[in-house]
């Protein structure tokens, strides 16, 4: 635990230092070598193995299953969005979201079904990544991490109080049980990335850059509730004296 929390101080300095950074100045990506070496391998692993397995996930399993499986991670997962919620002072969100938790879980059949959203009470995904931005510490590095992919040290701090919420170990003791569980979010998290990483596949000349401005404005998108400020350019360093 004393080592968990030196890093998360560690990286909580690296990501000050970039507290006012936004996407649309240049990214902060010192260790691009490395990422790249990283990047290279979650593709070799994502085109052999998640990429394969996904397209047999959408063959084998009709859409009405695979959305009983979408809506039960997203209930599953819930219980985190509801934290980040209280955390950034979201008091309206909060009961809509812990009441849209409720409902799924009773009468949608642990989450199976999405009952909630027939109901008015739409469905939110906030994290720990969006809070430390809610709360003004920049993205600091761009990292790519094994497997998990795009990231950032502010985003990489905010996954290690995740890890500590995340209920899958609440749910059985069977460690095999546990990996199925895994496996399937990530294939299903997958398989809904389809076609995405097909145009991205036909249109990027270079893939780890096209990659890495993305995730940085859907974060920021994240972080502003889909309203991010509109860029003042006549305040950009080129401009200043």
């Amino acid at each position: 635990m004393r080592l968990s929390w030196t890093w998360i101080g560690v990286l909580a300095l690296l990501s000050a230092g970039c507290a006012t950074r936004s996407p649309y100045q240049e990214a902060s990506d010192p260790l691009e070598p490395v990422n790249r070496a990283v990047y290279t391998f979650n593709d070799y692993f994502d085109r052999g193995v998640l990429k394969p397995l996904a397209r047999g996930y959408v063959a084998v399993l009709p859409d009405f299953a695979r959305t009983g499986v979408r809506n039960f991670f997203n209930n599953l997962l819930e219980p985190i969005t509801i934290v980040n919620d209280v955390l950034q002072g979201k008091p309206h969100q909060t009961a809509s979201d812990t009441m849209r938790f409720g409902f799924n879980t009773i009468f949608g059949v642990f989450g199976l079904f999405d009952v909630s959203s027939g109901w008015g009470l739409e469905h939110h995904q906030e994290d720990f990544g969006q809070t430390f931005g809610k709360w003004g510490f920049g993205e600091g590095w761009y990292l790519v991490l094994p497997i998990l992919g795009p990231s950032n040290v502010r985003d990489g701090v905010g996954l290690i109080p995740a890890l500590y919420l995340q209920p899958v170990p609440r749910l059985t003791d069977d460690a095999w049980v546990r990996y199925g569980i895994y496996s399937l979010y990530f294939i299903s998290k997958r398989a809904d990335l389809l076609s995405a990483s097909d145009i991205l596949d036909a249109a990027a000349i270079d893939p780890y850059l096209q990659v890495r401005e993305a995730y940085r404005q859907k974060r920021w998108r994240d972080i502003h509730d889909g309203k991010p400020p509109e860029p003042d350019f006549f305040d950009d360093e080129l401009f200043k004296e």
